[in-house]
């Protein structure tokens, strides 16, 4: 795990700055505090900062090979490398290291962009052909590593994070009001935007090329919907996830593992810890405020269960307000929710213990673990039952999801969200306003002089929404959830683990298990409207029946309700109703002093508003 970047010139002749390039590579110091590299030529630059897991000795970057003209800086594992290596040398290819660097190296010299297809791992890596001036450079298929780039004009820059780019003297952060608008209605930038106007990420599952000043873009993977075997069975995918996990377990270092008493962490630490000969070391985080906000009752369990080392940390509301600007400066974009508070400060922990940790993301997105999927079928069986028909309800009826109804409970908001109005409306506007988090914040940003009137956020949500070739509803927004909002997600996982300088796995997350869910058909995947029906199946041996049954859903709650209305209540008023919150003239200040004198109990609006406000003083000038 590591960060790079890197600076292409389209005149050889224009040297690349070597102080530049050190600055943006050393800016990321914490994402690989063991080692550091840089290489340059004509008009090309690479750095490097390593996280050494496997052969730290001679996995140094940017690597090349014996005669060779390529170089790579790469970020990520390639978990079936020694697999790879022996394909290799089975083609008289033989590696002068261990390490999976050159592995990834050697593939992609010799297969090209086919290499991607055989690589089983989380990458975000780029190779300089120096003989040919050209750049290959590509993401994993989930996107669990981050690339960005952005155009200079004169040639292209990219890095490991945001950050990295705006060090270059050539770019500035400036504001894309198109991002801004998805941010406020989502929570996340949807395709490749950033809110760095001129700074994209490329998207997963893709890879670029660029030469002669040239730069495009492909697709190189995409989920596929309902092309289900028969022959696959809950225990196919038990194996998966059994090898996935194992895979993940190579290191040359110490691996631990999440655990939030969860179904989906609970399933990894399980299997984990059936794997290894000593015990796990788990993690887990939690707040003593109320019940509410602390499942660390059954991370014991599963702790208990598996025989594991425990650890577990409970931050306090002081922990928040001195690391709040911290995490805006790892994140470089707004904190979308609180959890990434209580993942901080976990990471912290995990990493006074081990080197790599396991997690147990995706879950939700990949087994319709989300309580809103039920929810959506719920208004379109009824439509059915109503009209003899509905839009992507294909089989489902009201009487196949009644069983699971109860999962509703405590979920009374997101119905009256959804069903107070337009009922029955175009499956792609009714799933965007189950995901629409700006209504709160109406009124209080003053941006009609930035935002574009032509753009629509929900425009362009509609088109991801129905790009997939399926006429399920299920599959229409795991599409969504897998391809946009996990990169938010994906994002925190990343920016959290790293500043901890700690290497996060994802077994769930493996392109095996991905590929096996959806092409279960959708009846099969979403079972009656049960959540994570296919999952409970395949580790129901592992886990405790405590944690198979759990209903009480609960996604890492922070008591920022608590926090902000008592405590950390000056805190709030001296970021949001200061002098310098007033001079940026964005807001409507009567309307924000409202808001922080009447949220509500899981409310996002003040959590929201401080997020951007110090992310403006981080990373703008005071307007």
């Amino acid at each position: 795990m590591c960060g790079i970047s890197g600076v292409i010139h389209d005149d050889p002749r224009r040297p690349v700055d070597i102080d530049v390039l050190n600055e943006m590579t050393d800016i990321m110091k914490y994402r690989g505090p063991d080692d550091r590299g840089t290489w340059t030529g004509p008009g090309i630059g690479l750095g490097h900062r390593r996280l050494s897991i496997i052969d730290a000795d001679r996995g140094k970057q940017p690597m090349t090979t014996r005669n060779s003209d390529s170089w790579i800086t790469y970020n990520g594992e390639i978990y079936n490398y020694i697999e790879l290596r022996s394909e290799l040398e089975n083609h008289g290819i033989n590696c002068e290291t261990q390490s999976d660097t050159e592995v990834l190296l050697q593939i992609c010299q010799k297969y090209g962009v086919n290499g991607l297809e055989k690589l089983n791992g989380m990458f975000a890596f780029a190779l300089w052909d120096d003989k040919d001036r050209s750049l290959f450079a590509a993401r994993d298929r989930l996107g669990i590593k981050p690339f960005y780039y952005v155009d200079l004009g004169y040639g292209l820059a990219f890095a490991s994070e945001i950050k990295s780019l705006l060090t270059h003297p050539d770019v500035d952060p400036i504001l894309d009001e198109h991002a801004l608008q998805d941010y406020l209605d989502l929570q996340y930038c949807l395709s490749d935007k950033t809110l760095f106007k001129g700074i994209k990420r490329l998207s997963p599952g893709c890879y670029l090329t660029w030469k002669d000043g040239k730069l495009n873009i492909y697709s190189y993977w995409d989920l596929k919907f309902g092309v289900e075997n028969t022959a696959e069975s809950p225990d196919r995918l038990n194996e998966l996830i059994k090898d996935a996990v194992a895979l993940r377990l190579r290191s040359d270092v110490p691996v631990g593992s999440h655990l939030s008493g969860g179904l989906d962490s609970s399933a990894i630490s399980c299997i984990a810890a059936d794997l290894l000969d000593s015990p796990l070391k788990v993690f887990t985080g939690g707040f003593d405020t109320a019940n509410r906000y602390d499942e660390s009752k059954y991370a014991k369990i599963v702790a208990g269960h598996i025989g594991a080392e425990y650890h577990q940390i409970f931050p306090k509301a002081v922990d928040l307000e001195n690391t709040f600007d911290d995490m805006i400066f790892h994140l470089d974009e707004p904190v979308a929710g609180a959890a990434v508070f209580p993942q901080y400060f976990l990471s912290k922990l995990a990493s006074r213990h081990v080197k790599v940790v396991l997690g147990g993301q995706g879950g939700d997105e990949l087994f319709c673990g989300y309580t809103r999927y039920l929810i959506g079928y719920l208004e379109t069986c009824l439509q059915k039952a109503i009209y003899g028909n509905a839009p992507l309800v294909g089989d489902f009826t009201l009487t196949d999801i009644e069983p699971n109804l109860s999962y509703l409970g405590g979920f009374e908001p997101t119905m009256q969200k959804l069903f107070g109005n337009d009922m029955f409306a175009d499956p792609s506007d009714r799933y965007y306003r189950l995901l629409q988090r700006s209504e709160d914040m109406d009124g209080i940003l003053k941006m009609h002089d930035v935002f574009d009137p032509k753009y629509s956020t929900k425009e362009v949500f509609r088109t991801e929404f129905n790009r997939p070739d399926s006429n399920a509803l299920i599959d229409r927004m795991m599409y969504i959830d897998l391809k946009n909002h996990l990169q938010s997600l994906l994002h925190l996982e990343d920016r959290t683990s790293m500043a901890a300088s700690l290497e996060s796995r994802l077994p769930l997350l493996d392109y095996r298990i991905v590929e096996y869910a959806t092409s279960q058909s959708a009846e099969s995947r979403f079972s009656g409207g049960k959540p994570k029906s296919l999952l409970r199946q395949a580790v129901s041996d592992y886990v405790p029946p405590e944690i198979l049954n759990r209903k009480d859903k609960m996604g890492f709650p922070v008591p920022i309700f608590e926090w902000f209305s008592g405590e950390l209540k000056p805190f709030v008023e001296d970021v949001l109703l200061g002098d310098e919150t007033r001079k940026r003239g964005f807001y409507d200040m009567k309307r924000i002093e409202t808001s922080i004198h009447s949220e509500k109990p899981f409310g996002r609006t003040v959590w929201g508003l401080l997020s951007l406000e110090l992310w403006f003083r981080r990373f703008f000038n005071v307007r």
